[in-house]
């Protein structure tokens, strides 16, 4: 199973939906993978998440850069996830998947550009993908 960033930072965070992300994540009995993409967009993302509602400034800190970089790295570790590279075809998977599904080409589920890497990694080696939100459900893609 590949696992989005939106994933991790809702389970992280943790946001409503975090348990039944979990308990998918338990049926699913791995292996699990990660992209260094998603590693570096759930860890922004996570550290602003965490800025906002500890209602400091706009942008995070570098400590807290830190502090969601450690989480995301422990959580990958517990998960014993492995990291798809980005090699030239993923690349290539993600701008076709960003042709078929993108948000610049306006279909509805707007993929951008993580979500497009995310896609490929998961269609290139053929794995199940846990997500949060609905926009890769508008794909061929479905939820776990």
């Amino acid at each position: 199973m590949f696992i989005d960033a939106s994933a991790i930072v809702a389970i992280l965070k943790p946001e409503a939906d975090a348990d039944e992300l979990l308990d998918r994540l338990e049926k699913s009995d791995g292996p699990f993978f990660v992209s260094p993409l998603v590693r570096y967009e759930a860890t922004v993302s996570l550290a602003r998440a965490r800025t906002q509602q500890a209602k400091k400034s706009t942008a995070p800190t570098p400590e807290m850069l830190e502090i969601a970089r450690e989480a995301v790295d422990l959580f990958v570790q517990d998960l014993e996830a492995r990291e798809i590279a980005i090699s030239s075809d993923i690349g290539e998977r993600a701008l076709d998947a960003a042709t078929i599904y993108g948000k610049a080409i306006g279909h509805p589920a707007a993929l951008n550009f993580g979500d497009c890497f995310a896609y490929a990694c998961a269609k290139a080696y053929r794995l199940k993908l846990l997500y949060k939100g609905d926009d890769f459900a508008k794909t061929d893609l479905a939820l776990v």
